[in-house]
């Protein structure tokens, strides 16, 4: 047993998190590693880790300064947002030793690859519609003021005055501000759809040139206000739909990012570091105790245990043995391995559960909004009705275009939809605040909606339903010198039931027994002598103990029988209230892990969850979600290792902890904040009542445009009357929206 990365499933969960799609310029991704290689320095590069346990500013302070202390390293930025520091080394600088340094302060690190990570930009959009909102709301409240003075009687040049003076302001405030609304409604129109924005560009662009008509005619009406109304309240509902659809990163990029940028090559047998695309099957590669396994491959020499968790979500490390086939991804934790590579880069099994999130994740993007699914409906009404007005109105008057214009132009404001599109996000921002006070971030604009039509809930169990940290059970089975004897032993060890078992010893107060010879067996355990007596901790078949069902150490002193010391995970705050409240709500509850039978039954029985699968691998799990989506179920997942990530990525909605690795929670709709789990149950019931208030401002919208309509279409509504029903009928949405909170 050796030190070994913690596995990001059994990470301490930290209390705030707030995802966003932001960066700073140190994040910025680095040349790949192919072309470093090219250049000649692969040491000398710029170093990415990912820091899934970073959370506050402290943090940014502690591992900046413990970084920097490193010889070689020229500077460290931490992006907090997306948990990444960025590393810029000069000579003979490895990963591993900064990986160790930030260890030893409390970090957990993993090394990603610069090269198959995106250059993340800044949140441009968000700032953009900021900025055109902020305009437009500006201009709107400086027209508003002049067009007070003609409605107060100002006539004939001053009026005309006034008029100008608007459209001065209005014109190039309405073409930068509705440049969104424009821009896709131009893509419609190439694609030949008719989407939301084509109604709200016609409108804006009506009311403006109906308004310059009149102006430059002396007429004595001008609708400029209203053009920039219907462009403020429509961008607030674009930024708001923006800030709940705040999409981050991919996941199968993160994936992909987490493959180990170099590997270590026997040639003539001498070690050759070289970038791990350059693999192919067959090479000779070497990984020490700590490495992550580079690339798929047979075990050619050495002994050793494998941290697998990240894969598969098994608890307790596996022995490996000369013979046996590792995957990319897994850790290496007690001795040094050669492995002849069977499959690397793209071939990899790493790579191909990034190909299957990456393949689901597609798929959830076909889901479209309600809002959407109304917009595609309502669109050529919109346009059916205004020109209808249009026609008759020049009928009716026997050519009177100027009028006919002005109704059609009414009738285009006010069926615009532009409570339509407050609908949705006013909601899912109201009920996102409410959650994110339980402890809960909404990261899809879409969430809320699927949530509330969930049947089925799948859960993890390593690091989801439990916290992923070992605690010994019968330490007071053991006689006060074996636990002395078993603490000395684990504490020559990292092993993660060594430094659990050392904790728990140390916690009552045991002091550790004066031990020689103190070595450690790979793949088997630790050994000394004490007392003239051999004395082991480890696996059961090397101590010769009987292998049970549950997690277990066990301890073996001279000729004595052995001391079997089990663990059990600590259960999850609220986990069984988040199961009680699910099943109270009529939902099936299933528990899937890749840990052993014995674990993930007596997991279940505790909780009252009747249907479990044990051992399940990550194919399986997305598969398990895919069979009952099959079925006609909709399913929520909720997990946190990349085990976890193409069933997360697969479900028709999924949450995952904040002391998840990076990929599962941007795989997650989802994320939990807190250590909590209760508030999962909360968000189901929630949701149930946003779809409700979805559902009454569709209805608020419908029996407006029942009663707006038909002024516009009989002449009795100006376009300024219109754009001021259409803010009314917005301002109603908005209200109704709030009372989720």
């Amino acid at each position: 047993m050796s030190v070994s990365p913690a596995s990001p499933s059994h990470s301490e969960p930290f209390e705030d998190e707030h995802v966003s799609a932001s960066a700073c310029p140190a994040c910025i991704a680095a040349p790949s590693a192919e072309q470093i290689a090219k250049s000649g320095d692969i040491k000398g590069a710029r170093i990415m880790l990912s820091l899934p346990t970073a959370h506050c500013a402290v943090c940014i302070t502690d591992v900046e300064r413990e970084l920097m202390k490193q010889p070689g390293v020229k500077s460290a930025r931490v992006n907090l947002t997306l948990k990444r520091a960025s590393v810029d080394a000069a000579g003979d600088v490895e990963p591993a030793g900064l990986i160790a340094a930030l260890d030893k302060i409390g970090y957990e690190a993993h090394e990603l690859d610069p090269g198959m990570l995106s250059a993340t930009e800044a949140d441009k959009r968000g700032r953009d519609l900021l900025m055109r909102m902020g305009v437009a709301g500006f201009a709107m409240m400086n027209i508003m003021m002049l067009s007070i003075a003609v409605w107060s009687g100002a006539e004939d040049s001053t009026r005309d005055l006034f008029h100008w003076i608007s459209a001065a302001i209005a014109l190039p405030t309405t073409i930068f501000a509705g440049q969104p609304f424009f821009a896709n409604a131009w893509a419609s129109l190439r694609g030949g759809r008719l989407g939301m924005d084509v109604p709200i560009s016609l409108a804006i662009l009506l009311a403006l040139g109906i308004s310059l008509f009149e102006t430059m005619h002396s007429g004595a009406h001008a609708y400029f206000e209203a053009a920039t109304m219907l462009t403020f309240f429509l961008l607030v509902g674009r930024y708001l739909d923006y800030r709940t659809r705040a999409v981050a990163r991919s996941a199968a990029e993160e994936l992909a990012a987490l493959e180990v940028p170099r590997a270590t090559v026997l040639r003539d047998g001498e070690e050759v570091t070289v970038p791990v695309g350059e693999l192919v099957p067959g090479d000779l590669i070497r990984v020490r105790p700590g490495g992550r396994i580079p690339a798929d491959g047979e075990v050619t020499e050495g002994q050793s245990e494998s941290d697998r968790s990240l894969l598969t979500g098994e608890s307790l490390p596996v022995q490996v043995l000369p013979g046996m086939t590792l995957s990319a991804g897994e850790v290496n934790l007690t001795g040094p391995l050669t492995l002849r590579v069977t499959a690397a880069g793209r071939d990899s099994s790493l790579h191909r559960m990034a190909d299957l999130v990456a393949m689901a994740e597609s798929a959830k993007t076909k889901y479209t909004s309600l809002a959407e699914r109304a917009a595609r409906a309502y669109a050529p009404i919109v346009h059916i009705l205004s020109f209808s007005a249009f026609c008759a109105w020049a009928w009716i008057t026997g050519g009177d275009f100027r009028l006919a214009v002005n109704i059609a132009a009414a009738v285009l404001i006010i069926t615009c939809p532009c409570a339509l599109g407050l609908a949705v996000p006013a909601v899912v921002t109201a009920a996102s605040g409410k959650l994110f006070r339980k402890g809960l971030l909404i990261k899809d604009g879409t969430a809320l909606e699927r949530m509330a039509e969930i049947d089925t809930v799948v859960f993890d169990k390593t690091g989801t339903l439990t916290m992923g940290a070992p605690r010994p059970q019968n330490l007071s089975d053991l006689s006060p010198e074996a636990l002395s004897v078993a603490m000395a032993l684990a504490e020559g060890s990292s092993h993660p039931l060594a430094r659990a078992l050392h904790e728990a010893a140390a916690g009552q107060g045991v002091a550790p027994a004066a031990l020689s010879d103190l070595r450690e067996v790979p793949g088997y355990g630790v050994e000394g002598v004490w007392q003239g007596q051999r004395v082991r901790l480890g696996r059961a078949n090397w101590i010769g103990a009987a292998e049970g069902a549950t997690t277990a150490t066990h301890l073996a002193i001279g000729e004595t029988t052995p001391i079997s010391i089990r663990f059990a995970d600590t259960l999850r705050t609220g986990a069984e209230e988040a199961v009680a409240g699910l099943k109270a709500q009529g939902k099936q509850v299933w528990l899937v892990s890749g840990d052993v039978e014995g674990a993930v039954s007596d997991l279940a029985t505790r909780l009252g969850i009747d249907t479990y699968r044990a051992g399940a691998l990550p194919a399986e799990k997305a598969q398990l979600v895919s069979d009952l989506t099959q079925q006609g179920h909709r399913v929520l997942m909720v997990g946190d290792g990349l085990n976890d990530t193409a069933a997360l990525a697969a479900a028709h909605v999924s949450v995952s902890p904040a002391s998840a690795l990076d990929a599962a929670r941007t795989a997650s709709d989802i994320v939990l904040l807190g250590k909590d789990l209760a508030p999962v149950s909360d968000a189901a019931s929630i949701s149930v009542r946003a779809r409700r208030r979805i559902k009454q401002n569709f209805g608020i919208s419908i029996v407006y445009n029942i009663i707006a309509v038909p002024l516009a279409l009989t002449g009795l509504a100006t376009p300024l009357m219109a754009a001021l029903a259409m803010s009314a009928s917005s301002i109603t949405v908005s209200l109704n929206s709030l009372r989720l909170r």
